[in-house]
């Protein structure tokens, strides 16, 4: 069903327990005045692609999967600082190698069965296992029996030890300094086997987990409901009763709806067309929400696919593409990118000026690698605006020195996948699917996006590169986990991702700005709008002001 349809069909959701309403005063509401219940609608244009932990490793879907799942650590909402989830407690041994979770008790999964450490090993075995191609697999290459496992020799992680039902321990091969962070993420999520098991691959649209929602419907193409976990451990969370996203939305139809009080929040973000309009409005300044991001966006070159296998092609490409006016066309929502990091995570060079706009001597470097006359290739781009229109820019840069790009505009889902395949997309700008670090940490902009072990079916490194050597140093600066070493560990992060962009598998374009329009019946902190690790909205903390 189209967006238009929807709306002519009034599916409003719950926004608004009156009825649609516009914008106006935002209610102040004191601690003791918030109330549990009611409805928030979200809206998308594209489905959701999966809601297994396992495997979603989209913006859309990350915050929905942090609301259904749990891990042993999470975040304190709207921040990056860690804070014990599932655990309770955890020590960790003198040399770092060894860290020992005391699980919470009484905690339960939707099906009613209390979760144990024994799931815990399940979930993680689960992801490292080549059958599932978990992007994320990956990251958790410190714990001992990892190699073994993820090529499918070994039935799950040796290093996971279940103690007893109530505690676990991890044996690293090596001092992890990330570790925390990693078993925060969606993939750490812990799931139960008999679910997994009795869905199969359908897992992703039939998910259980221990989280402040749980799923109550989907009807492909048309919305995902979620319900509240009455059982849920964390008091008083969450907030809402309910939280409705209806996907087949238009962005700019998504806005108006939300202007008109139909909606809650527009999950797309505000669309270029009505950018200035929304901004510049007095009407909407206090309910819209901005945030820096640890995003870059960027376009992958493949390097195993010709004439991308070339460094100095890959090096003309970056000198062929103006960032300037990539940037104009988002209405300056962001800075032109010159590396992999974005300027606010630690490891960021500063004094780095990279690859010049310089079409001239891009079309010399071509000649150069035996591409005088150009190549026809392809660059691949998700269909939700602006994307199209910043890969026409590409191409017509491109065109400039003499480079052929077709475009292929497909639903970020699609795009998603063809990325993961190692011989269909030669290009693809990752605009709508750009990197946004999962936790603070540098290694967390290599391992699965420009390092070996995400250069694998499904994975996220789309340019298919594999530095050998740039991975063991990543390695030895991620066995730094000496507090005394953190500026050195740093350094040499550095000194990693400007080895990447000497084999430039990657034309960084851009370091984008968050920004989120609520409907003024929603309530909660400004930072849980644009959390920076529950990507876009920490949905279990946000409440309803006009619940009685």
């Amino acid at each position: 069903m189209g967006a238009t349809a929807l709306v002519a069909a009034g599916l409003t959701g719950g926004a608004g327990l009156d009825g649609p309403r516009g914008f106006g005063p935002a209610p102040a509401l004191a601690a003791d005045d918030i109330t549990q219940g009611g409805t928030m609608t979200v809206t998308y244009k594209d489905d959701v692609s999966t809601l297994d932990p396992a495997i979603g490793y989209d913006w859309q879907n990350w915050s929905m999967i942090k609301s259904l799942f749990d891990g042993l650590m999470d975040y304190e909402p709207g921040t990056t600082d860690l804070v014990t989830d599932l655990a309770e407690s955890f020590e960790v041994s003198e040399d770092g190698t060894v860290y020992t979770f005391k699980l919470r008790e009484g905690v339960t999964f939707h099906n009613g069965r209390e979760m144990t450490a024994a799931d815990v090993k399940y979930s993680l075995d689960r992801v490292v296992n080549p059958e599932t191609q978990s992007p994320g697999a990956g990251f958790f290459d410190s714990i001992e029996g990892f190699e073994a496992a993820n090529s499918g020799e070994a039935d799950g992680l040796s290093g996971i030890e279940v103690v007893d039902d109530d505690t676990v321990r991890f044996h690293l091969s090596r001092p992890d300094a990330p570790f925390l962070h990693k078993l925060a993420l969606n993939f750490a999520h812990v799931v139960p086997r008999e679910a997994v098991e009795e869905y199969g691959a359908d897992f992703g649209k039939n998910p259980v987990g221990t989280g402040a929602f749980m799923l109550d419907e989907w009807t492909l193409g048309q919305r995902v409901v979620f319900a509240r976990n009455p059982d849920y451990y964390h008091e008083g969370i969450p907030r809402l009763d309910r939280i409705v996203f209806e996907v087949g939305q238009e962005p700019i139809v998504a806005t108006l709806r939300l202007q008109r009080g139909e909606v809650d929040i527009a999950g797309d973000g505000i669309p270029p067309a009505k950018f200035l309009e929304i901004t510049q409005d007095p009407e909407y300044e206090d309910f819209i929400i901005k945030g820096n991001q640890l995003h870059t966006g960027y376009v992958t070159l493949n390097v195993r696919m010709a004439p991308f296998d070339d460094p100095m092609v890959r090096k003309a490409v970056n000198m062929a593409i103006n960032k300037d006016r990539i940037v104009r066309i988002i209405n300056g929502r962001a800075t032109p990118a010159n590396q992999p990091l974005p300027p606010l995570m630690p490891g960021y060079a500063e004094d780095y000026e990279g690859y010049a706009f310089d079409p001239e001597q891009a079309r010399a470097m071509l000649a150069e690698a035996g591409y005088a006359d150009g190549f026809e290739t392809e660059l691949f781009v998700a269909n939700t605006d602006p994307q199209p229109r910043i890969a026409q820019a590409i191409q017509q840069d491109l065109a400039e020195v003499g480079i052929e790009a077709a475009i292929t505009s497909l639903a970020q889902s699609n795009v998603i996948a063809a990325g993961g395949e190692p011989d269909q997309a030669p290009m693809i700008w990752s605009g709508g699917m750009a990197w946004i670090a999962d936790f603070p940490d540098p290694s967390n902009f290599y391992g699965p996006i420009l390092g070996c072990g995400g250069a694998v079916p499904g994975g996220w490194n789309w340019a298919w590169y594999c530095n050998e050597e740039l991975d063991a140093k990543a390695t030895k600066a991620d066995s730094m986990a000496d507090p005394a070493q953190a500026d050195a560990r740093i350094q040499m992060w550095r000194e990693i991702f400007l080895g990447v962009m000497e084999d430039a598998p990657w034309v960084p374009i851009f370091n984008e700005q968050r920004y989120t329009l609520r409907s003024p019946v929603l309530g909660g902190p400004d930072a849980i709008f644009v959390d920076p690790v529950h990507i876009p909205v920490h949905y279990d903390y946000v409440y309803r002001t006009d619940v009685q």
